[in-house]
């Protein structure tokens, strides 16, 4: 039995293909399914089963798709209520891969459906199983459980602890741990580790729910450690229930400075994906600075009012290329148009440019009376250590308190420069007065400018 793993690090999460070298498996694929395809060809594996860990709150599921293409079977739990037809399974259920056997455990907690696949090889009998946990048992933790709803997040982080013993009760040490979330995506929580591999015994000595106490203690330690998630999460998984379509990822329409200048007259979001030390620099007043990263998508659809039009700003049709293939895992399935090239030839005749001062916390020290510091990281960082007097508003929640905001120069900081360097965009396309602290919250320690 061979693994491959396919990260998506722009979402903190991975999709696997298990073969056997004649056919495979894939468990939670992305909606860009070209990247999988490419990697059975060059496995030299024809699929025969797609499965689904959850109905997935974090990106659009490419199962559906991927299953259609192949003319493969795809496995989603039998209790979930999706419009399309599926293998359905349930806890107890095997499917046989070639010479591989893939087990269903019920695994609920994350989702109320949640299952795990433990996977063998039976032409190689005394082979280590692979288990495939999705959101359940992550490295180090376990998903988070407050995503279906939050008033069930109790119920629901008990059925997480019990499900991680049942994983653990139920495999050897040597078991391979395969999850899907926990290398940064917010489907996480606790103290989820990343890395490149682990096994039960690993998760046994340090895994938050094998190692607590006890049920009270590990639930009391889950839900107070929740932190806020992206508001796109809201449309994922009725996306995915009713199985996505295709994806289109050919170029957009190309748009010229008179279109693109009409556009954010109108108040469209026109987004520039250029690097936030240019874009303070200089750049088309009235558009949004978000950095073409691996956090580009999240921010965007945390940000953005969900189903507006989204027009791109790049440095090439690359650069443009690279942000659609982010932004359809999350739903977004077109850019409205896009540009590339130098702002020169961007701007229209009445199209002002725009630029501001982008600063390190040194300079706080010119800050004067009537300034304000505005701090957008999420609650849990404000509370472990903040400057005094600073006002603080989470990024995702700017749009909606901008007004709260007097007309004195606002000093915005984050943690590193990035949430920073969007929410001085906002606050400039707003007509704000605007000072972008382009530098790492340790440096601000350092100063002792901080409550620690």
């Amino acid at each position: 039995m061979q693994v491959e793993v396919l990260s998506t690090e722009e979402l903190g999460d991975r999709s696997y293909v298990v073969h056997d070298g004649r056919v495979a498996v894939v468990v939670d694929p992305q909606r860009d399914i070209d990247r999988v395809e490419r990697l059975l060809m060059d496995v030299g594996a024809t699929l025969d089963l797609v499965v689904e860990t959850h109905i997935h709150n974090d990106y659009v599921t490419g199962g559906y798709q991927l299953a259609q293409h192949a003319r493969a079977r795809y496995a989603v739990n039998a209790a979930d209520p999706v419009a399309f037809d599926r293998v359905s399974v349930q806890a107890g259920d095997t499917l046989e891969v070639g010479s591989l056997r893939v087990r269903v455990v019920a695994t609920p907690g994350h989702t109320d459906t949640h299952l795990a696949y433990v996977v063998t090889d039976t032409a190689a009998p005394d082979e280590h199983p692979a288990v495939f946990t999705g959101g359940s048992l992550l490295y180090g933790s376990v998903g988070r459980t407050d995503l279906v709803d939050p008033a069930r997040t109790d119920e629901l982080t008990r059925a997480q602890f019990h499900s991680a013993h049942r994983l653990a009760d139920g495999l050897p040490d040597e078991a391979r741990i395969y999850p899907t979330h926990g290398f940064g995506s917010f489907c996480s929580t606790g103290s989820a580790t990343g890395g490149d591999a682990s096994t039960m015994g690993a998760e046994r000595l340090r895994n938050d729910a094998l190692t607590a106490s006890g049920e009270e203690s590990f639930v009391e330690h889950l839900i107070a450690n929740l932190t806020a998630y992206p508001a796109y999460y809201a449309h994922m998984a009725p996306q995915n229930l009713s199985g996505p379509g295709p994806v289109d990822l050919s170029a957009p329409q190309t748009l010229d400075a008179e279109e693109l200048a009409e556009r954010i007259s109108a108040g469209e979001w026109v987004v520039d994906l250029r690097d936030r030390v240019l874009y303070a620099a200089d750049h088309l007043a009235g558009t949004v600075g978000i950095t073409l990263s691996t956090q580009f998508a999240t921010y965007l659809g945390w940000l953005a009012p969900w189903g507006t039009p989204i027009t791109l700003i790049g440095d090439s049709p690359q650069h443009v290329a690279a942000a659609q293939r982010q932004m359809v895992r999350i739903g977004i399935d077109r850019p409205a148009g896009a540009w590339t090239g130098g702002l020169d030839t961007l701007t229209a005749p009445d199209q002002k440019r725009q630029a501001y001062p982008r600063v390190t916390f040194a300079s706080l020290r010119d800050a004067g009376e009537g300034d304000i510091i505005l701090d957008v990281r999420r609650d849990d960082e404000y509370a472990a250590g903040h400057i005094p007097g600073s006002v603080h508003i989470p990024l995702h929640q700017l749009l909606s308190r901008i007004d709260d905001l007097s007309t004195g120069r606002l000093w915005v900081h984050c943690a590193s420069g990035f949430r920073a360097s969007i929410a001085a965009s906002l606050l400039d396309r707003a007509g704000l007065d605007v000072i972008f602290i382009d530098d790492d919250y340790s440096n601000a320690v350092a100063l002792k400018l901080t409550t620690s």
